[in-house]
């Protein structure tokens, strides 16, 4: 079996979801309509853990032989790697989801977030916030802090570890002047981006998959806006930060989540590829 040919296959783009904040299914519904008119799979369908259209809902209407869930999750944390293979009935052997068959086989992929091909979404985050917002005019990556913000949990060391991993690969190719890893609800808080950074140019990336409450209201205030200001930029349609703002002397970019980046789709279909080929290995079962 080709494991590139998907033609009889479909594809679940899992989300998080929410009741509390509408836009945060919005990459979902994005990258799956992206798939969908690539016409690579039978059938592309969006699901959700805790909103509609929900995830077991979903594979009961499926009736290709082969379908693939890709977690649209930022890490391999309880959420992606946990609860939801558990509760959707997969196996863990050698470290691996087994394909469930029940008459169709039903593979469940690795999240998307932790898929090394997201350096690459994060560096065009960077790239594209401050060439879109250039005054006075654009720093180059040399003369400017990178800071990759991440949710930070001590529930799962994993959240934690997939944003420190990618400030590594970033850090590593000698771009920017320095890159650090920063989070919500762990130290190095990123509210000490303006102490961390050596240089007056900083760009913060939302290591997010939606552009939901922490990156449109919790992460500008961290970064020195005041809530008030924040909400009446967002009551009027505004963006929550103004490209570039200078905070403590620093001027500071804010990007959009990654998880908003079209080369996601990209990401998803490198995830499913290799679950396919993985699969067609006479060591996996």
């Amino acid at each position: 079996m080709n494991s590139d040919d998907f033609s009889d296959s479909a594809l679940v783009v899992l989300g998080h979801g929410t009741d509390l904040n509408a836009g945060a299914a919005a990459p979902v519904f994005q990258h799956a309509a992206e798939l969908r008119r690539r016409k690579i799979f039978a059938e592309v369908r969006e699901a959700f853990w805790k909103q509609e259209p929900q995830i077991k809902k979903v594979l009961a209407e499926l009736a290709a032989p082969r379908i693939f869930i890709a977690p649209l999750f930022i890490s391999e944390g309880w959420f992606a790697s946990e609860l939801i293979p558990r509760e959707l009935g997969f196996e863990i052997e050698n470290s691996r989801f087994k394909i469930r068959d029940d008459g169709r086989k039903t593979f469940y992929c690795p999240p998307v977030g932790s898929h090394d091909s997201m350096t690459g979404v994060i560096l065009a985050r960077a790239r594209g916030i401050v060439e879109k917002f250039p005054f006075p005019r654009a720093p180059k990556p040399g003369d400017t802090t990178l800071f990759i913000a991440g949710h930070g949990t001590g529930k799962n060391e994993n959240s934690r570890r997939a944003v420190e991993r990618q400030a590594d690969l970033v850090r590593a190719m000698n771009i920017y002047a320095d890159v650090h890893a920063v989070f919500l609800e762990e130290s190095p808080r990123i509210a000490d981006c303006h102490a961390l950074a050596r240089t007056k140019n900083l760009v913060v990336v939302p290591f997010f998959i939606s552009d939901g409450l922490h990156t449109q209201e919790d992460i500008p205030v961290l970064l020195g806006e005041t809530k008030q200001s924040v909400g009446q930029r967002l009551a009027a349609g505004q963006p929550a930060w103004r490209n570039p703002t200078e905070k403590n002397g620093r001027l500071v970019w804010y990007s959009p989540a990654v998880g908003t980046e079209p080369q996601i789709a990209d990401v998803i279909l490198e995830r499913v590829k290799e679950t396919a080929k993985k699969s067609s290995s006479p060591s996996f079962s």
